[in-house]
């Protein structure tokens, strides 16, 4: 039921475990879309970034924004403190940009439907915001490239297919196509634009190639994806065709294709899943980068480098996935689709070391490349990149890389989207804070809940009900940088089948090598609230060892339960996130249970009334004279403000029968943790929920990453001194 770890070679070569750092990339700031919107309008609106690039200069950020119609730009001349210059309102849905000088060349969609598709080209001065001119394109566009020297742009016309005619195949027309032109001194003739033509060449569906994103050489020839052909194009400056092939197909091992709720089992094979790739770009002139995404029926999860001749250079295979699940970041809902889908890759050379930047969209992460030998990359680094990456700009000249990140889950009370914004430092890499990495299998994880100490610097954590059919205890050594999961424990019953229903949110020892777990219980999927004494080797002996909560609690109880778990002697004390029915405004109930005696009490605790949403605990743990507890606000972003760690005198911990009058206990501050999660360069993130005390006061706290699901998949993990 659980495995050792070993200290092998992993597929990712983090920085972050090495003691001292080269160069690494760390995030510096983070510029939420919505503060683009002028004065008075409806914040609430959504907004995305999706798209982006930067002026020459690399003072200027310019990124799409599709929900409201608009380009957004963003002052870096400070990147550590990114400032709003405001919306430029399209004709339209803009979908690409690309900017030479301080001009955008913004591709806009204009269809009124899949079979009559329109589109132009608007040329923005990007200081001002006017719109300068504008291109008729014959089509949607859906990706803009400009070369490097400024003088040529292509623009795939891609006239997606209807995903709800035809069982979502291509073959629908109109066909897609490539424009291509010349810009002289910055400006664009429309009439000059040239055609290009990409029927009759893909294997699958040649009537109806589907261009979906181009890039330009030094040499000024474009590389086309047609993404749901599976097939790439190298169109000549001159718009002949110089090659196209197919982007082939790959065998994945070690992989989960089952989309249950609640696993990770990395046992699974595809063969033959063909690439379909989204983003690329030209390493040099003679290679190109490529993610494969998928589409209909591929996406290989990994990202590849061709030579133009169409020989593939080097194979990321289930590489890329297998490093973002060692970091936690594996987005298991998607695992019947296609696992992390890299969507977004970009190019640049920093301090002479040419890198490629593979984002991966529902990973919520970027991994970074270094590519100084094309048929060997080496994985320096995973950063966290924001909920839905979507696009990606490197500026080497400041040190920067920029990623844009589409999803804004403001209709469900999370977090907006995000421009992140990282620099190239000679520093310690900040991220990951927690990994796998080393393991003897491929071990994944996410969803840290309760925490707790052990000897020489070993914390254990659980998993909570996100992944409900893989209840587990993970044994965490602190002691490596990043801390280090190097063993797992599986909590299962006497028929050796995972004790499922279980909502971990706890966990401490019992003294005898074992551990006590509470679980926050939802009773109306038949999950109770209870307190299980579980083996070191992760058994739930008998029914003795499962205690439910005693009537007088059951009568009073509702959905937030314990969230977390602590021993004193032969008394284990759970924290009650919220209210429950009999509780007065802004209290909640720290329950003990003697495990002698079988007796239960309460105590309770005055939290904090809550500027918006509500206010709740998550951790208890004995320490020394005093129980401490996690009090949090549920709030993301500019919304918290309460991620907390207080104390309570030991001498107020004295319960009262339950059902009668309950003591107040008293708190003391010990830390605000909001400085703690801004240091980390993004948004401020909602869950804390882990606290693991040592007993010369080393200190550790863990957030909650809610499984990857709707969340940036970042797990922080931290420590500092009482």
């Amino acid at each position: 039921m659980h495995f050792r770890a070993l200290c092998l070679t992993s597929v990712l070569a983090l920085a972050a475990s090495a003691a001292t750092a080269d160069m690494n990339f760390n995030r510096i700031a983070s510029f939420g879309t919505y503060l683009n919107m002028a004065d008075g309008e409806d914040l609430a609106r959504t907004s995305s970034a999706e798209i982006i690039a930067a002026t020459a200069d690399g003072m200027t950020l310019v990124y799409t924004d599709s929900p409201l119609g608009v380009i957004g730009r963003v002052d870096i001349t400070d990147p550590a403190n990114p400032a709003p210059l405001g919306n430029v309102a399209l004709d339209g849905e803009p979908t690409a940009v690309g900017i030479v000088g301080s001009t955008a060349f913004v591709g806009v969609n204009t269809s009124a439907s899949f079979t009559d598709p329109s589109g132009h080209l608007a040329i923005i001065d990007v200081i001002s915001g006017d719109i300068t001119a504008t291109c008729d394109l014959g089509g949607q566009p859906d990706s803009v490239a400009v070369s490097k020297d400024g003088t040529r742009i292509s623009i795939a016309i891609e006239n997606e297919r209807d995903e709800d005619l035809g069982d979502g195949r291509v073959g629908q027309l109109p066909a897609g196509f490539l424009v291509i032109g010349e810009i002289k001194g910055g400006a664009l003739s429309c009439d000059d634009l040239v055609r290009v033509e990409m029927t009759g060449l893909a294997d699958i569906a040649p009537e109806d190639p589907e261009p979906e994103f181009v890039d330009i050489n030094d040499l000024g020839e474009t590389i086309v994806t047609l993404q749901e052909n599976n097939y790439l194009v190298i169109v000549g400056a001159d718009g002949s065709i110089i090659n196209h092939f197919s982007a082939g197909a790959v065998d994945l091992d070690m992989i989960d294709t089952l989309d249950e709720r609640g696993s990770l089992d990395f046992d699974k094979s595809q063969k033959g899943r063909k690439r379909e790739p989204d983003a690329v770009k030209w390493i040099d002139s003679d290679h190109f980068a490529i993610a494969n995404e998928g589409d209909m029926d591929g996406g290989s999860r990994g990202w590849t480098i061709f030579s133009k001749t169409g020989d593939v250079v080097y194979e990321s295979g289930v590489s890329f996935e297998h490093a973002l699940i060692q970091i936690g970041h594996y987005p298991d809902k998607r695992s019947d689709a296609k696992g992390v889908e890299p969507e977004s890759i970009e190019t640049a050379v920093f301090d002479g070391t040419p890198m490629v930047f593979v984002g991966s969209e529902r990973g919520s992460a970027v991994g970074v490349y270094d590519v100084t030998d094309l048929a060997n990359p080496v994985l320096k680094q995973i950063l966290p990149s924001g909920i839905g990456p979507e696009g990606y700009v490197a500026i080497p000249s400041r040190n920067l890389l920029i990623s844009a990140n589409e999803e804004d889950l403001i209709e469900d009370g999370g977090v907006r989207a995000h421009v992140m914004i990282f620099q190239y430092q000679d520093a310690d890499a900040m991220y990951p804070t927690l990994t796998s990495e080393g393991a003897e299998q491929l071990l994944g994880w996410g969803a840290i809940s309760g925490m707790v100490a052990d000897a020489d610097g070993i914390v254990w954590a659980v998993n909570d009900s996100f992944y409900g059919f893989q209840p587990s205890i993970f044994k965490i050594d602190t002691t490596q940088t990043p801390a280090h999961i190097v063993d797992v424990i599986r909590v299962h019953r006497a028929n050796g089948d995972a004790a499922q229903k279980l909502d971990l949110e706890g966990i401490t020892l019992d003294g005898n090598g074992g551990f006590w777990v509470a679980s926050e219980g939802r009773t109306e999927r038949g999950i109770p609230h209870a307190i299980y004494h579980v083996t070191a080797d992760g058994l739930i002996k008998t029914n003795s060892a499962e205690i439910m909560i005693p009537d007088a609690l059951t009568a009073v109880e509702k959905r937030f339960g314990f969230e977390g778990i602590t021993r004193v002697g032969d008394t284990l004390w759970m924290a009650v996130q919220r209210e429950w029915k009999d509780d007065p405004k802004n209290h909640v109930k720290l329950v003990s249970y003697n495990i002698e005696t079988q007796e239960w009490g309460a105590v309770l605790y005055p939290k904090a009334e809550p500027a918006k949403g509500w206010v709740g605990l998550s951790e208890i743990v004995a320490h020394g004279d005093f129980m401490y507890v996690i009090e949090r606000d549920n709030q993301i972003g500019a919304n918290a403000v309460t991620k907390k760690i207080y104390r309570i005198p030991m001498a107020d911990m004295q319960p009262a029968t339950l059902g009668g009058e309950l003591p107040v206990v008293t708190k003391e501050e010990v830390r605000d943790l909001i400085p703690d999660l801004a240091s980390y360069g993004g948004y401020i993130v909602d869950k804390v929920e882990g606290l693991a005390i040592f007993p010369d006061g080393t200190v550790w706290v863990s957030t909650d990453n809610d499984g990857v699901d709707d969340s940036s998949g970042e797990t922080f993990f931290w420590m500092f001194k009482l």
